[in-house]
């Protein structure tokens, strides 16, 4: 049901969590006053690269608790950081599901789609966690139309909102683990390094060995990629 007013455990002068990080945003904090404590924030990792999958985590974190420190935007921190905030998000959650849009789908349904499909499929797992629907969805980014549930977006939410940052953080690692265990089968991409994406490496790979069924052949045509890891 809606609750009003102030939350309980989030005083607007809490000090930052012990070993930084961020703090529950004020946004965040009229959202779970106006709707409730099941505040499902959602993040994406994954969509610029050449190959690989979308991965998107939906997650709860409990409103009354003591923020989980060390988090962050996942760009923002080092590998070793972000695989440290990742498990200490996961053990704190309320409840927590990634979902995710293969290269295929990316290439059937385009890649604003796509990451749409793996938003509902990771609201979905977080509803069978959850066991009821959250209260309120908190999206990285613009409204998405076809989402499918009402939800505020903030441009930027990864870097401005704690439980975004939260989600931002497990789905990066998942899809670095993911595109880890791909390059083990595929080596000659450079996946652990490049995550997918279309580094000057992984493109001279592409040219002299093709493409793989893990890579994006509409990405591929249009020339897509930009030349990092994310």
């Amino acid at each position: 049901g809606r609750r009003r007013g102030r939350v309980a455990g989030l005083s607007p002068r809490r000090p930052a969590p012990a070993g930084g990080g961020l703090r529950w945003s004020e946004t965040e904090r009229a959202l779970l006053a106006a709707h409730g404590p099941r505040l499902a924030a959602v993040d994406e990792v994954g969509r610029g690269p050449l190959a690989g999958p979308v991965v998107v985590c939906a997650l709860v974190m409990p409103a009354g608790a003591p923020e989980v420190p060390g988090v962050d935007d996942s760009k923002r921190l080092a590998p070793a950081a972000r695989e440290a905030a990742a498990a200490r998000v996961r053990a704190a959650a309320t409840a927590w599901a990634l979902g995710a849009a293969s290269a295929r789908e990316v290439d059937a349904l385009n890649v604003y789609h796509a990451t749409t499909l793996a938003m509902r499929r990771a609201l979905a797992g977080l509803e069978r966690r959850l066991g009821a629907a959250p209260d309120h969805v908190l999206v990285d980014g613009k409204p998405v139309r076809a989402l499918g549930v009402p939800h505020t977006a903030v441009v930027g939410g990864d870097g401005r909102c704690y439980a975004v940052a939260c989600a931002s953080v497990v789905a990066k690692v998942a899809r670095d683990r993911l595109m880890q265990a791909l390059a083990r089968r595929h080596p000659a991409y450079g996946w652990a390094r490049n995550a997918g994406y279309g580094t000057a490496a992984h493109r001279a790979a592409i040219g002299a060995v093709g493409p793989t069924a893990h890579h994006r052949r509409s990405f591929l045509r249009l020339g897509m990629g930009p030349g990092r890891a994310e």
